[in-house]
């Protein structure tokens, strides 16, 4: 080989080994992958969050009991290419524009990331309890839609939204298949089947991805971690932990949260003494009133009586609950009591994503001299 020739060789060598070091950053697709944050969800089990430079990867499961369906849907930004392998996903522009849920769970997380303008259409509008969306409701900026097993099709193509947000309880999905046959672009939200209070106040993240809102929505959540780990850190303190009676009847049967549950944990963060702690699921039991009152006689305290709003109701119903220790020192506490202008139970509405008022109403409850300047968010002793 002449010299030439040998130089010319170490040239393109040279010019070789550049390419395989740097090449890849020019190409964005690669640049992407290479710079990938791990999930980044910490206390939801039902969804993750990957994000890249350009997109980022949502993954849903979970989202009816016992479900093995994983849905992945690639958020990008306009005019921001995704690689062919993702293809094959629903894709949705962020930020979203108009959106439709489908829970008054939902609401919440909308509302305190300031985009409660962009919810266009809900299933069952009576539901909801807040009087800013009540107000947009009224001044027609909301439509109905029907309820979410029947979804009103034609009024939500008239109103071509972004993207709508589902839940489903089971594998049918009827409502949303046709939807989606028809162009539509639906994402499953399973809030409803987390188990523990951080991880259903977590999804505040989910929203925070679809609006280009993730710094907010983080910022949001670690608000609420601290001061629900802080309330947990201070309940720490107390010399007691009360017994607990809770739910009520329901055609014929007492129903009950079961020990796991999200409920249950409540009480249990709260350092009481749950009665039905040790009983296994994260669903409801059904009991018989002779057996609730046989073991929970003389509990300490009867939180969540169902729909009972004062005592004088829970006695018309049943002179036998008279028999309960927390009843004749009117030691119960229920959240009914406070509702939206249309008659929603606020709690349902607003309590999965502000876990840390939750569990700061049940220390005020069951250790008031720990929060003995705290003002109830939900509950409210009966009279």
């Amino acid at each position: 080989m002449s010299k030439k020739t040998m130089l010319h060789f170490k040239k393109l060598s040279f010019l070789f080994l550049i390419l395989i070091l740097f090449g890849n950053c020019r190409n964005p697709k690669n640049r992407a992958a290479s710079t990938v944050n791990n999930n980044e969800i910490q206390y939801a089990a039902g969804f993750s969050i990957v994000s890249y430079d350009d997109f980022s990867i949502l993954k849903v499961k979970n989202t009816y009991p016992e479900s093995n369906e994983v849905y992945t849907y690639v958020l990008h930004k306009k005019n921001k290419a995704i690689p062919d392998s993702l293809k094959q996903f629903t894709s949705i522009q962020i930020p979203v524009q108009k959106i439709i849920v489908s829970s008054t769970t939902h609401i919440p997380s909308l509302e305190m990331l300031g985009v409660e303008d962009k919810l266009i259409a809900f299933p069952s509008t009576q539901y909801i309890s807040s009087e800013k969306t009540r107000t947009l409701i009224d001044n027609g900026k909301i439509r109905e839609i029907g309820s979410n097993q029947e979804l009103n099709t034609e009024v939500i193509l008239d109103l071509n939204p972004d993207v709508i947000v589902g839940y489903n309880v089971d594998s049918e999905s009827k409502s949303y298949k046709n939807l989606e046959k028809s162009g539509q672009k639906v994402i499953f939200n399973s809030d409803w089947t987390e188990k523990t209070p951080l991880g259903k106040a977590e999804w505040i993240k989910f929203f925070g991805i679809l609006f280009d809102k993730k710094e907010q929505a983080n910022s949001l959540f670690e608000t609420i971690e601290k001061e629900y780990l802080a309330t947990l850190s201070l309940v720490q303190k107390a010399n007691s932990k009360p017994s607990i009676l809770a739910g009520s009847i329901y055609q014929d049967q007492w129903v009950l949260p079961q020990g796991n549950s999200w409920a249950a944990l409540f009480l249990k963060e709260a350092n009481g003494n749950y009665l039905w702690k040790d009983t296994k699921g994260t669903g409801s039991l059904s009991l018989s009133f002779e057996s609730v009152l046989d073991k929970a006689k003389d509990a300490d305290f009867w939180i969540g009586p169902g729909q009972f709003t004062s005592l004088k109701e829970i006695l018309n119903e049943n002179s036998n609950y008279s028999f309960f220790k927390a009843v004749k020192n009117k030691k119960v506490y229920s959240f009914s009591t406070k509702k939206g202008r249309t008659g929603g139970v606020i709690y349902y509405e607003l309590a999965p994503n502000r876990p840390d008022l939750v569990l700061k109403d049940l220390v005020k409850i069951l250790h008031p001299e720990l929060l003995s300047d705290y003002e109830f968010s939900f509950f409210e002793q009966l009279q």
